[in-house]
């Protein structure tokens, strides 16, 4: 399969991108945007798979993976915004199918809600439309996890500690039921932490996802949602850190959006029920496209 890496030339920084197969095939390029911020394209290699039919393109967000580390930008939503136009404009992406997963999909929403043209299809993977509902979500999930568990969560956090080694064990608990579920160690995941830009998470969240003091804090763009006239695909899995009542901020508000649920997985279905999750994203892709 081809594949063509390289950079795009950004605000006076370098994004890293990678294309596989032929963008000038006839049907529609996937773009796919990955959480975070910072958590970088690892988990998207699955996606690769599609481009026997279509091309599949993939960057890593400014501030991890192969792309540049600035310590000088002010971390914001414009900013991210306008890094997504800029992939397109450089890899001449005027028609895509758009893939947003968690901070993903709030990028993707942001991208299509400014007006954004030449996007036919949308898919939203385990993401929200209202952040207040995500944190009080996360809460509620971080409520439910061992006794022992949440106490040292409790202790950790009221002095700050959030790199300690004894919190970062207790966090794994909760990822291990609402990340990542499926079989370890997965190298995808372990790329993923070593280039992930947690300056950009730390900005833009802050140190988790249940106490959000960053600039995405109050992000909501519920009201909004019958704005977008595109058909679109809602994904998450059944242990999700997209609870019911999160997938519920877009299917209340989307016009013309479905839902499919993976049972088996939590906040990462492309790894979790990868052959049923490409089945789904390549059906939606080719129905769009007729």
């Amino acid at each position: 399969m081809i594949a063509d890496e390289g950079y795009v030339s950004f605000r006076g920084y370098r994004t890293w991108y990678r294309a596989v197969g032929d963008l000038e095939s006839g049907h529609a390029p996937l773009l796919a945007l990955h959480g975070g911020p910072g958590s970088t394209h690892y988990y998207f290699a699955p996606l690769e798979r599609l481009a026997d039919e279509r091309a599949v393109v993939l960057y890593d967000q400014l501030g991890c993976g192969g792309s540049d580390r600035p310590t000088d930008v002010e971390w914001s939503v414009d900013l991210f915004r306008e890094e997504v136009v800029a992939v397109r404009a450089h890899l001449g992406l005027d028609r895509i199918h758009l893939l947003g997963t968690s901070w993903g999909g709030m990028l993707a929403l942001e991208h299509v809600l400014s007006g954004a043209a030449g996007v036919v299809g949308l898919i939203l993977s385990s993401t929200l439309a209202d952040n207040h509902v995500w944190v009080a979500e996360q809460k509620r999930l971080r409520g439910e996890l061992p006794a022992g568990v949440v106490a040292t969560l409790d202790r950790l956090e009221a002095i700050g500690a959030y790199d300690d080694p004894e919190y970062e064990r207790a966090e794994a608990v909760y990822n291990d039921r609402h990340f990542y579920r499926g079989p370890k160690p997965r190298a995808e995941l372990q790329r993923m932490q070593a280039e992930r830009g947690r300056e950009a998470y730390e900005a833009m969240c802050g140190p988790n996802e249940w106490s959000m003091t960053g600039v995405l804090k109050d992000w909501d763009v519920r009201a909004r949602l019958a704005e977008i006239d595109v058909s679109t695909l809602v994904l998450r899995g059944r242990y999700d850190m997209c609870t019911d009542a999160v997938a519920a901020t877009l299917l209340d508000g989307l016009r013309h959006a479905r839902e499919v649920v993976f049972e088996h997985s939590s906040h990462t279905p492309v790894l979790e029920e990868t052959k049923r999750y490409l089945e789904t994203v390549r059906t939606f892709l080719g129905d769009c496209d007729s």
